[in-house]
């Protein structure tokens, strides 16, 4: 599965449009790693947990809209994004999202 955030893949002729794709995750903060991040947030850095919830969270909605594109049988995803928005105190939606495509290799002389 190709992924792009542009609309057009060098190399290819898009063929097919067959629909937007999604994939989300919610998640919420861990009491421990609140306590963690206040600490950090007095002496500052990273604050590496919330790093990683937010990569792992990254990783799973990306996955499931390419679930999601292979359900439809695309090859290639365009257009791509990340959104995120807040759905309670303490816990967020990521969401992946773009247009699911067919494509064609096309020859480059």
């Amino acid at each position: 599965m190709l992924l792009s955030t542009t609309y057009d893949l060098p190399g290819y002729k898009i063929t097919e449009h067959l629909d937007v794709v999604r994939g989300n995750t919610v998640r919420a903060r861990h009491l421990g790693r609140d306590i963690m991040a206040g600490i950090k947030n007095i002496i500052g850095g990273e604050i590496t947990s919330y790093t990683e919830l937010m990569v792992d969270a990254r990783e799973q909605a990306m996955a499931r809209m390419i679930a999601d594109a292979e359900h439809l049988g695309a090859d290639a995803v365009i257009g791509m994004r990340f959104v995120t928005a807040t759905v309670m105190q303490g816990a967020s939606e990521l969401v992946a999202y773009g247009t699911a495509v067919r494509i064609q290799k096309i020859d480059l002389v």
